[in-house]
């Protein structure tokens, strides 16, 4: 019996140390040299050899937490929104290279959606309160909605939801919205 036993371990330790020597792809710990091919066919007639030195980096929004909400704006493809877990709304009009804070004063800074009009891009609704599973989510005080492309906002209802997952609005009437 201990002899069946042993060259059963004996042969699952070995099956083990087969395994173990498999080749991996080795990763750079540098990005990509070259754009993704969304970005070539927008790049369209601009001769490549322009930006052959340039890489790809990280320019922010810093330390912004958990992201629950990323939206652009159709037809304006350096706008874009960005809603953090524990961090505000904040809106980049230079296709990411700088952020600015847009919600920073209102009382909840716990973003769990945001969509932008398509027929009116000023008016932007925000769906308070991250919806995620986790032990320690942060909650929110409903919708809010702004008129002038979140320079100011308005809380326009479901305060005791605390957790939006999604807001979608028509693309017809800006004024017609579903949240989840």
């Amino acid at each position: 019996m201990i002899r069946k036993s042993t060259l059963v371990l004996a042969v699952l330790f070995l099956t083990s140390l087969c395994f173990s020597q498999t080749q991996t792809k080795k990763r750079s710990s540098h990005p990509q040299a070259s754009p993704p091919e969304t970005a070539k066919a927008a790049a369209g007639a601009i001769d490549e050899k322009l930006f052959g030195a340039m890489r790809w980096r990280q320019v922010g929004p810093f330390r912004g937490g958990r992201v629950l909400a990323v939206t652009g704006v159709p037809g304006e493809p350096n706008v874009f929104y960005f809603g953090a877990a524990a961090g505000g709304v904040w809106k980049s009009t230079d296709a990411g290279a700088n952020w600015a804070p847009i919600f920073d004063k209102e009382q909840i800074a716990s973003i769990g959606s945001i969509a932008v009009s398509p027929s009116d891009h000023n008016v932007i609704y925000v769906g308070t309160g991250e919806a995620c599973i986790r032990g320690n989510i942060s909650y929110g005080n409903g919708v809010y909605k702004s008129l002038d492309g979140g320079k100011t906002w308005k809380n326009i209802g479901l305060k005791d939801t605390q957790h939006i997952g999604k807001v979608v609005v028509d693309p017809r009437n800006p004024n017609i919205v579903f949240v989840a």
